[in-house]
């Protein structure tokens, strides 16, 4: 609703960056030049110092910048208004969440949201779990769904459900015949893992130091960027992981690979994260809500 080359200034200056903020908007870099353009031809003044390939705000800019922020928090505290007296649900909403989660938990509960809300429009974006504390972060989505604990202290986390992880190994493997496994245990097998900047990898080196040992004591083989890449090399016998529960039920009803539970137990918030501001779309409310009811151990 609001002035779209307001809106395309605002993030560009939040993110001072152009490219990321074209992303952020999916929209072209040269499309959010020209918008920033026409604002600053409108002012009749420079709204960005662009030098040595950094972007700042100049005086002029931390006005309108300041200006713009009071401008979209004044609409989102209208809408809202509006719309709790209207009843309406609807507007577009950008949602990120880390690997896991985005493969293995958001598609039915997405699903069953759109069903009772058709008129939100949704937005996913999947990055690890540094990824999407770094776009709640910076406002490039409304809503973070991660793994592992969250430390910024700035950010609203609601913990959502627990889950387990576990020792993944083939059929065949020596572990596999026990009923649970110490970590020691694991320690002479190759393992694969995911990459740096993972919710699951952070989550398994903070266990490691937990129970006394080092972060990166485990024989790292293979490092990899999602769980189905882990678990195919898994299957393929080029080494053993830790992974959700939630990732291997077909594996395991296919008996192509085992789990192994650990010893004391591994489990890991999945949360909820977004930003601590006073105003938001009610398409948020409810889907939050709808979130909360989702994550009920006997929800559906």
């Amino acid at each position: 609703m609001a002035d779209r080359r307001l809106q395309v200034f605002y993030t560009v200056a939040r993110l001072l960056s152009f490219t990321k903020a074209a992303e952020a908007l999916h929209m072209t870099q040269p499309a959010v030049t020209f918008q920033v353009r026409q604002l600053e031809e409108y002012f009749n003044t420079r709204l960005f110092d662009r030098t040595h390939n950094r972007v700042s705000l100049t005086e002029a800019g931390r006005a309108a910048f300041n200006h713009a922020e009071r401008i979209f928090e004044t609409y989102k505290e209208m809408e809202n208004a509006i719309r709790d007296i209207t009843g309406d649900v609807n507007g577009a909403l950008t949602l990120g969440a880390s690997t896991t989660i985005a493969e293995y938990m958001l598609p039915a509960l997405l699903g069953d949201f759109k069903k009772r809300y058709p008129e939100v429009n949704l937005r996913l974006r999947v990055s690890n779990s540094e990824g999407i504390i770094s776009m709640v972060e910076n406002n490039v989505i409304d809503l973070g769904v991660v793994e592992g604990p969250v430390a910024n202290r700035n950010l609203q986390v609601e913990v959502c459900r627990l889950d387990e992880l576990v020792v993944v190994t083939p059929p065949d493997h020596a572990l596999a015949k026990k009923h649970s496994v110490h970590i020691e245990e694991v320690l002479p097998y190759p393992f694969i893992c995911r990459e740096e900047g993972s919710g699951t990898r952070e989550v398994i080196a903070d266990y490691l130091a937990q129970q006394g040992m080092g972060r990166n004591a485990l024989a790292v083989s293979l490092e990899l960027g999602s769980p189905e890449a882990i678990k195919g090399a898994v299957e393929a016998g080029m080494g053993v992981s830790i992974l959700s529960v939630s990732t291997i039920e077909k594996e395991l009803t296919l008996k192509r690979l085992a789990s192994i539970p650990l010893n004391p137990c591994l489990n890991r918030p999945f949360s909820f994260v977004h930003q601590r501001q006073k105003f938001r779309l009610r398409a948020m409310e409810e889907l939050l809500s709808f979130a909360r009811e989702y994550c009920q151990p006997d929800a559906s």
